[in-house]
């Protein structure tokens, strides 16, 4: 196994911060200083990361690219989000909802056969580890109700829209 290191790059919604290992994700989010991606950053790696302005895995690269449009590039970008089993089940469901679509909590709980567990399933969202390649954005409210998104809604409205999921 590959050192996880960090790299940050910029996007029209705020920089980006991801940790790479093995060629896959293990943390894409927004560095706003909020503590939020500190926290989760402390927790899971204690011994701190390195810092790579290089881009070996090409990751960076792909995830850069999607916010300039070229919205495929985040498909085969492996993740390995770390969480419990229920929690992986959320995230593996997540990536199928296809781009320029949504899903609300419950339609989502019912896909991964759960069909009560839509507050769980909202609550596996919102740890999601791996934004946007584990796309958590693509996850309504009941109504259409633009609800949950550790990054904001403002981010999450723009994600949609830029996806075609909203338009502008």
């Amino acid at each position: 196994m590959s050192e996880p290191y960090r790299a940050d790059i910029p996007s029209p919604i705020g920089d980006v911060a991801m940790v790479i290992a093995d060629e896959s994700l293990e943390v894409l989010d927004f560095v706003d200083g909020n503590g939020r991606l500190e926290g989760l950053l402390a927790r899971r790696y204690p011994a701190g990361l390195r810092r790579s302005d290089s881009d070996p895995s090409g990751i960076a690269g792909k995830i850069a690219a999607y916010f300039e449009g070229e919205l495929g590039t985040i498909d085969g970008i492996g993740a390995r989000p770390r969480g419990t089993p229920f929690q992986q089940t959320v995230w593996k469901a997540l990536r199928t909802i296809p781009r320029g679509s949504t899903l609300t909590y419950g339609e989502l709980a019912r896909r991964i056969g759960q069909p009560k567990a839509f507050q769980a399933v909202g609550q596996a969202n919102g740890r999601n580890p791996v934004s946007i390649v584990v796309p958590c954005h693509r996850v309504i409210g009941a109504g259409g109700a633009m609800t949950g998104y550790g990054g904001g809604i403002e981010r999450k409205v723009w994600l949609l829209r830029h996806e075609g999921a909203l338009m502008a």
